[in-house]
Formats: C-alpha cells, structure tokens, sequence
C-alpha cells in the first residue's frame, strides 16, 4: 500500500508517519521508485503499536525508541521484553516528591522492601513501581494515615489476583508487539477498570455496613 493508504487505515497523517520513520520508531517503506514506498500489514501493526505507547502509555519518543529496540531484538528473553514496556509505563519520581521528607520516603522504602520479602515477589524495591508504592506511602503517614500500611498485604492479595488476570490475558496473544501493547494498554487502562471497580464495591460494602444509619 502507499503512504496514502497507510494514513488512512491508521489515522495517523503522513507527515507524522514520515516523523516516525526518520526517529527510528517505524521501519521505511519498500521502494517502489525513487519517490514511492510500499508500505505492509506490518507497518500498521507497528504504527498501532506507537499510537498507544504515545496515547494510551503517555511515553516519550524516546522510551518508545527504547521498547520498539527491545521488541525488535529477538535474543532478547520475553519477561525482559516485557519488563523493559512495564518500566517505561511506571511513573518516576524524583527527589521528594509532594513535600515529603527524605526521612519519610526512607521509611516507606523500608516497608516496600519489608512487603516485597514477605510476599517472596521476585520485584526490585527500587524499581519504577516499587519507589510508586513508597511515594504512596509516605503521603499516607504525611496525612496522617499510615496506619494504612495494615492493610497493605491485603492490597497485595488483591494485587496478586490481578496480576495473574493480567498475565493471563496477555498470554493469549503470541506477537511481540501484541504482548507489549497488551502490557501497556492493559496496565494503564487496567489500574482505571480497577479503579473504577473498587470504587463500585466501595459503595457497596458502605452500603451494607452503614446504609441502615440512612
């Protein structure tokens, strides 16, 4: 198919293919001449593909440069893959983030590392998600709420359960790209369904502890 066609398929316009081409996030068009390309079913996979790390994963073009070299690099184990997609979607923090303290984020550092060793995860407390979790936590006990940490492992039970739900549905499909896209979508638009799910059974376990007050 020419450029054109491609556009149109994807909704992506020429100029921005064209864009993603020249960073490396797209391969090049089969020359048909010197200025026509044929472009495959691959391309719009890929251009796909860059479209929900940009939309839906908020990344940067350089972080998706990063997960398209892993995608691309077939002697690259599968839950490296993966992890390198994961990684990119985590939010990063720096420094203190929201006013906290040092002395806070340390403790709350302590706490991931402690769940993290209790639970037998094979995660890094350092990691992306793991310094997520800290950050959470000492906002938690900066408000005055870090009792809440009692009820962490029971987060966790839920967490476990959503993850295997998670790595259950990315393994029905079987290309790289789709498994990367799985893992972005899913964790993004997942932790809203999530979200959303747990608010729903919030006011229903409300409901039924406290409806009766009405």
């Amino acid at each position: 198919m020419r450029i054109g066609e491609l556009s149109r398929r994807t909704g992506v316009s020429v100029p921005t293919i064209k864009y993603y081409v020249r960073e490396g996030l797209l391969p090049a068009g089969q020359l048909t001449s010197p200025n026509q390309a044929s472009y495959e079913e691959t391309h719009i996979r890929r251009l796909r593909l860059i479209r929900a790390l940009l939309d839906v994963g908020g990344l940067s073009v350089a972080a998706i440069r990063e997960v398209i070299v892993a995608i691309d690099d077939p002697e690259l184990p599968l839950h490296e893959m993966l992890g390198t997609a994961a990684q990119r979607v985590a939010p990063s923090y720096d420094g203190a983030a929201g006013g906290q303290t040092e002395d806070s984020r340390a403790a709350a550092r302590k706490a991931v590392a402690e769940l993290i060793a209790r639970r037998g995860w094979r995660s890094h407390p350092l990691s992306p998600a793991g310094e997520a979790l800290a950050v959470a936590l000492a906002a938690l006990e900066d408000v005055g709420h870090g009792s809440f940490i009692e009820v962490l492992d029971d987060y966790a039970d839920a967490a476990e359960g959503v993850a295997r739900a998670d790595l259950d549905y990315v393994a029905r499909n079987v290309a790289r790209e789709d498994l990367v896209e799985s893992v972005v979508v899913g964790t993004v638009l997942g932790d809203a369904v999530f979200a959303a799910l747990r608010r729903l059974a919030q006011v229903d376990a409300s409901d039924r502890l406290y409806g009766t007050e009405r």
